[in-house]
């Protein structure tokens, strides 16, 4: 079987991310021209060939979402156009995720709608990390690859030697993830009951399992305003814990989380490098931030030699 030989782009988002999966590839980025016409649109001119190429653009729809959504669609339009031979859309960070249904009337699904976007553009297939919800890869017509930071997250926390552990999951909806790094790390299991207030603002009212005298870890898929773990943390303090880690795959950071962070119970908060991180949150001396750039490179690899992605996580070539 002839393979078509593979290039990585990066887009303005994210490139150390991008150059990164390029390093562990052992390949130079794609080479690329972004810039803007004079009324601020945005214009992209491909400097390498793509023509019948297995082209891949890294592009995490993080802040200012709508300006790097707008410029992933133009890099897949401008790819398309440029005859490559398959295009797959990398997007670390998944924006506009959290939209995934109508919970109340007259208010969009724009999860559907960038989906249909992506799609519409000219990508053949997405490959993501950690969506907010599994169910969107049913929003794609295309084939999606939705990695986890799992691994990564759990040979750091294994690294750490903890013992009378506890992963908790800060609400209802991580339950199984917090399950899987429990039973990853030999852990038991608790999960702390919370009403949310607002968008911002959450009340976390019980925990339920045994937390006294045990070391905690919490995961989540990501911490944006960090209302929910910092609540989460002062709630299991209350209760007699020990040491409080907490883990998550995409450090959005935004708003007031560097203050929280800064004020909360926390020993030390682990993000990976989804998202570039906010010069806010730069001074924080108990965040660790851990790559993905090799599971991704990895994965990138695979897609373009036809190989299995999901063997990545159950221990097969």
């Amino acid at each position: 079987m002839i393979h078509h030989p593979t290039i990585v782009f990066n887009g303005s988002s994210h490139p150390q991310l991008a150059e990164s999966i390029c390093d562990y590839l052992k390949m130079p980025p794609g080479k690329v021209r972004i810039g803007r016409f004079p009324d601020g649109e945005k214009i992209i001119k491909l400097e390498s060939d793509v023509r019948g190429r297995d082209c891949f653009v890294v592009q995490s729809t993080c802040n200012p979402v709508d300006e790097h959504l707008v410029e992933l669609l133009i890099f897949l339009d401008c790819l398309r156009r440029a005859s490559a031979s398959r295009i797959t859309a990398v997007v670390p960070y998944f924006g506009y995720a959290r939209q995934d249904r109508k919970d109340e009337g007259r208010v969009p699904i724009t999860a559907k709608l960038v989906a249909n976007l992506i799609t519409t553009a000219g990508a053949d297939r997405l490959l993501t990390m950690d969506l907010h919800a599994h169910q969107l890869q049913g929003f794609f017509d295309i084939p999606v690859d939705n990695l986890t930071a799992e691994p990564v997250i759990v040979r750091y926390l294994k690294a750490r030697t903890f013992e009378n552990l506890t992963v908790v999951a800060p609400d209802i909806g991580n339950m199984k993830m917090a399950s899987r790094y429990a039973t990853a790390l030999g852990a038991e299991l608790a999960i702390i009951h919370k009403r949310r207030l607002s968008g911002a603002e959450v009340a976390c009212e019980e925990v339920i399992g045994e937390v006294k005298g045990r070391n905690i870890v919490m995961v989540d898929d990501m911490i944006t305003t960090a209302g929910t773990l910092c609540g989460a943390a002062e709630l299991l303090k209350k209760r007699g814990a020990g040491t409080i880690v907490a883990g998550a795959t995409h450090g959005v950071l935004a708003g007031p989380a560097a203050d929280r962070l800064r004020s909360a119970p926390l020993d030390e908060v682990i993000v990976t490098d989804t998202v570039p991180m906010n010069a806010s949150c730069r001074g924080l001396v108990n965040l660790k931030i851990l790559s993905v750039a090799e599971l991704l490179g990895e994965a990138v690899r695979r897609i373009h030699m036809n190989q299995s992605v999901s063997n990545m996580f159950n221990g097969k070539e």
